[in-house]
């Protein structure tokens, strides 16, 4: 297809196959940009629920305009082919950055094929942010994972892939877009029919349950677990094996599998990954304040743990314990200090009297007459005896 126009679109350049159809580069002739051009597959090109799908992900993207969300520029069908104009984006998926890995340059062998905590929290905290503006507008992504999240050049993670998104009941599809005609999601939501990649699939999608944003988030926890230890939280050799262990089995200890971790971040996907959606998440908006505070303490050098709280404690409390303490010692000190001025005093005392009496012994008297006139009326002996 390589130099062929369609509609006023160029073809350029071939980029890949995903989702439900294969995707170009192109270039838009009236706009004078390069584009991203997603055809439906030609074998789904006559299926009605496909085409009903490949439209819903062009009204479901472009319902939504947030910097972590790849753009839809425009949607409809030329010389047959129903396509999708996307904003082009220059990087790789989530999905080859991991793979890109390798578990020398991982924070510990344990650790696998892990992110660095930093770069987790970074891009962790730009899908919550993706993530809650889709719900906001009542979207149900429904297959997070790491193919379908891109990496820019720039460290921007973009959602990519709504062929699979959910719009919640009421919101009608043809208010959000201009698009067409929408067309009815019943068969494409209905309970019974599991749709998405099974390892990333929250329990209530296994159980082909009715689905709320909450799904998301269990799927965004399998993301997280894997971004912080390489591995997958449930695992099998085959689809029934993995839907009995997100069904069944508890997700091992983030820290366990990667102790460079904080324990508050295995707190937070742990949390995520509860099977009981009431335990879980309840909103992006909840998750993203979570790693948010974490990103912050992380980079202001704190540490949110049980026992770092309990050092605080102990380490404020010390002062006190000090003084009281050593008020007993000062207490005992005092007095003995002054039981040992008692005999000073005493022989102090004694002394003083002895030498006043000797100062006043009559034996060392002396009479002196002091006037000639006879007239004298009074006398007294002065006070230091002299």
């Amino acid at each position: 297809m390589i130099g062929e126009q369609i509609s006023h679109y160029k073809i350029v350049d071939r980029i890949g196959a995903g989702g439900m159809g294969v995707v170009w580069q192109a270039e838009d002739l009236t706009l004078g940009r390069m584009v991203a051009l997603k055809f439906l597959a030609p074998e789904l090109a006559r299926d009605p629920q496909a085409m009903d799908r490949f439209m819903l992900e062009a009204r479901s993207a472009a319902a939504l305009n947030h910097p972590n969300i790849c753009q839809v520029y425009e949607a409809g069908t030329a010389d047959g082919q129903a396509f999708i104009a996307m904003e082009l984006l220059e990087g790789h998926t989530l999905r080859e950055r991991l793979d890109s890995l390798s578990p020398a340059v991982a924070p510990t062998p344990s650790a696998g094929r892990a992110l660095r905590l930093n770069q987790l929290l970074d891009w962790a905290y730009q899908i919550a942010d993706g993530l809650d503006a889709a719900h906001a507008r009542g979207i149900v992504h429904r297959d997070i994972k790491p193919a379908n999240l891109f990496v820019t050049s720039r460290s921007v993670i973009k959602i990519l892939d709504f062929g699979l998104a959910k719009v919640a009941i009421g919101k009608r599809l043809a208010s959000m877009s201009t698009l067409g005609g929408a067309p009815t999601s019943d068969h494409l939501t209905s309970p019974g029919t599991t749709i998405g990649t099974v390892a990333y699939m929250s329990p209530e999608q296994a159980g082909g349950e009715e689905l709320d944003p909450r799904t998301d988030l269990f799927s965004f926890g399998v993301v997280m677990f894997e971004m912080a230890t390489g591995k997958l939280p449930f695992s099998g050799n085959t689809s029934a094996a993995v839907f009995g262990a997100i069904l069944h089995k508890p997700a091992a200890s983030v820290t366990e599998l990667n102790p460079e971790m904080p324990p508050e971040l295995g707190r937070i996907i742990a949390k995520a990954l509860e099977k009981d959606r009431d335990l879980r998440y309840q909103s992006a908006a909840e998750l993203r304040g979570d790693l948010k505070r974490l990103k912050r303490n992380t980079e202001s050098g704190i540490t949110p743990t049980a026992t770092s709280h309990v050092t605080a404690a102990t380490t404020a409390a010390a002062p006190a314990a000090a003084a009281r303490k050593k008020r007993p010692v000062v207490a005992i000190g005092a007095a003995v200090a002054a039981l040992a001025l008692i005999p000073a005093v005493a022989i102090y005392f004694v002394t003083s009297r002895h030498n006043m009496a000797a100062a006043l012994s009559l034996q060392d008297l002396a009479i002196q007459r002091l006037t000639s006139t006879g007239h004298a009326s009074r006398a007294a002996i002065s006070p230091d005896g002299r």
